[in-house]
This record gives structure tokens, sequence and C-alpha cells, in this order.
């Protein structure tokens, strides 16, 4: 019998191995992610500030100044981690600020980074107030500080660190401390995407997936995209799907629309969910304004949720508006939804 597994194994390529197989190189397992500056796209200032600042640390043979990264989902927060991990040739340690629960926690990360190596966390804005503490005098002066025992026989230690690179991404920069904030040199914010742009991506990730797209697929997926990289990844590989079950393998603006009416993404790229924000405060709070917190409790969804995930793209198309008394409907959400719109005289 064990010879009989054995053989089975061996006509399976064996579970573990210690090279990589074909199929390990397959399209739907390699990521989409870029890994240097020449292969992204968008984002033109904040790419050409970070090639400099890079060059020049490498020139000085140190470690590129804290970065801080903030803008909403998907933007590219974390493949620019792992690009500049790439051009400072070092290696790139992930985690994120609610992972690290206890102090322990982190010091054990930064004991193990070496030069110029990357130390990225994402949702930064999450870590918790003792863990952060941590982070003061390693990001200022590369070392941490350990204390023994307690009361009278308290002793400090202060163990030196390798220097390396924080590299921190936050969907809520207001969140952050200022101490923290303050210690990041390099401070930049990441903005939706135009739809040429997304374009581009939509060609390279095609061209990965080894999928054909004509042109007027990827602009009608483009425009579809919420302005994000990430979702229109996403929305290629259902495409893709759609298109060849029920087409013969070539994205066009037919197969788009006919693939993402099944998603439940409409021609301005909302969701149901978006959809649901917008008539929650029309036919419920009669346009607004109306509190993120009602609007929430409404759609029994998660506060955070609304405000980091579905409001960013509604303010930026002009779809809702945030005033001081709360969330409004604009008249293009009226339209886009069928609705009558008519002005109040008192709002």
């Amino acid at each position: 019998m064990t010879d009989d597994i054995l053989t089975h194994s061996s006509d399976k390529q064996g579970i573990l191995t210690g090279s990589c197989l074909l199929m390990d190189q397959e399209p739907e397992i390699l990521s989409l992610r870029p890994e240097q500056f020449a292969d992204y796209v968008g984002q033109t200032e904040v790419v050409e500030a970070l090639k400099i600042a890079i060059e020049a640390a490498i020139q000085r043979e140190e470690p590129v100044d804290h970065i801080l990264f903030h803008g909403p989902p998907g933007l590219g927060k974390t493949t620019l981690a792992h690009i500049i991990a790439n051009e400072m040739g070092g290696n790139l340690t992930s985690t994120s600020g609610p992972s690290l629960e206890k102090g322990g926690d982190l010091i054990g990360i930064l004991t193990h980074l070496e030069d110029r190596d990357i130390l990225f966390i994402d949702e930064i804005h999450r870590t918790p107030k003792i863990v952060e503490e941590f982070l003061y005098p390693a990001m200022e002066d590369f070392a941490v500080d350990f204390v023994f025992d307690k009361g009278i026989h308290a002793r400090s230690h202060k163990y030196r660190l390798n220097r390396f690179t924080l590299v921190g991404a936050t969907t809520r920069v207001g969140l952050l401390s200022a101490p923290l904030r303050d210690r990041f040199g390099i401070f930049r914010s990441l903005d939706f995407y135009n739809e040429s742009d997304l374009a581009k991506i939509i060609r390279r990730s095609a061209a990965l997936l080894k999928v054909t797209v004509d042109d007027e697929g990827a602009n009608e997926l483009s425009s579809r995209s919420r302005g994000t990289p990430r979702i229109v990844n996403r929305l290629l590989k259902r495409v893709r799907d759609y298109s060849q079950v029920r087409a013969d393998g070539i994205i066009t603006k037919k197969t788009v629309e006919a693939a993402l009416v099944l998603e439940g993404v409409d021609e301005k790229g909302l969701t149901d969910l978006d959809r649901k924000y917008l008539k929650t405060i029309i036919e419920f709070y009669k346009g607004g304004p109306v509190g993120i917190e009602a609007i929430a409790a409404t759609l029994q969804e998660e506060t955070d949720t609304l405000v980091d995930v579905i409001e960013p793209y509604l303010l930026k198309v002009g779809l809702v508006t945030r005033t001081s008394s709360g969330r409004k409907a604009s008249e293009a959400a009226y339209k886009h939804l069928g609705f009558s719109f008519q002005k109040r005289m008192f709002q």
C-alpha cells in the first residue's frame, strides 16, 4: 500500500518539492503587481519623488527616509512598498497595525531587519498606542529600549537596530498621532487613477493573463473601475472568465458590459452597496443631510466600511457631498438612479 501511495504522489508531481513546478508559473498564480518603477503606471509625481529619494540614498549608501502613503484602498500603496524594497536591494517585511497587539510583536520584527530592509505596516493608524511608542526610537535612533524587572530593580537596556526604512500605509491619515506622523521624512498622497492610466494597466495585466482585449473593451472596463487599479484587475479577471465561457475569448466592449451586469457594476462603476448607500440618503432621509452613523445603521454596515471604501469614490465623482451636518446626495446622484430632483428651499 505504501508503494501505491508513493506512485500516486509521483504521478501528481508531489505535494511538496524543492523546485518551482510549471503549475506555479501559471498566469493565475503569478502576481499582477509590478516589481519595478519601469512597470508602474500612474502616480507620476509620487513615483518621480521616490526615484530621486532612492537614488540619492543609494549614492550615500544609507537607507531612504521613512515613507508614509495615504489614500483610498487599492491605489498601489503596498505595490510601491514592494518596488521600494526591490530598488533599494533590501528585503520586505510586511505586517499591519491591528496584528501588532503588543510591543514584543514589533520588537521581534525590528530585531530581524537587516541594513536597507523595508518594514511595511499597512493600516498603520490602527497600531495600538503601546506598540506605537516603540516605533519612535526605532525610527529616529534605530534603537529600542528594553526594561527589565520592576520597581526599584528596574533596568533599561538599549538595543541597536540595523538601519531600515519604515513604509507606512493608511486610509485615515487624520487618525495618525502627531508624534508618529512627524517622524516620516516622505509624506505622499495617492489619488484615483484617470481612465487612460487604467487602460494601460488593463493591457499590461491582460498580457500577463494571456488574454486579448481590444481598445473599446479596455476603455469600457477602465471607466467602470472606480479609478482603482485593484478593482480594474479584479474586474478584468471576471470579464476574462465571461469571455472565455460565453464569448470567443476576446474582451470587447460588449463582453465587458455583459459580464459586469452579472457583477452588479454599472456604467459609472457603482456597486450594489454604492447604490444602496445613495438610495438610503434619497429615500429614507430625503436627500440629506444625514449622519454617517444613521446611514450605517440603516444599511446594517460598519461605519468604517462606508467611510473607507464607499465614500471616497462617491465624493470624487460628485454623487455625494459631505457637510458639517451630514451627507447629502447630489443632483447627479438623483439623475443616475432615476429619481426626480427638486431643490428644497430650506436644506
